[in-house]
């Protein structure tokens, strides 16, 4: 078994932090993420959603695929 033998400040804060919002929405992860909802839209900040476009700013640099006998040149 592995054994904590220093402290991790950070992790220690992680769980802290997840402790006081667990505790303030008693335990109610839909709680929880209702007001990160809300308070996700109220900041103005884009937000992705999966059926947003997912398109590219520039092009794939010309390439095509191939479907026949070509091939690219091996690597040097």
């Amino acid at each position: 078994m592995i054994q904590k033998t220093t402290t991790d400040t950070v992790l220690d804060e992680i769980h802290r932090v997840r402790r006081e919002i667990s505790d303030r929405f008693g335990g109610d992860l839909g709680a929880i993420l209702a007001d990160a909802r809300k308070r996700q839209e109220a900041s103005g900040r884009p937000v992705w959603s999966p059926g947003s476009a997912n398109n590219a700013i520039h092009g794939s640099g010309g390439h095509r695929v191939s479907g026949g006998d070509e091939s690219p040149p091996a690597a040097p």
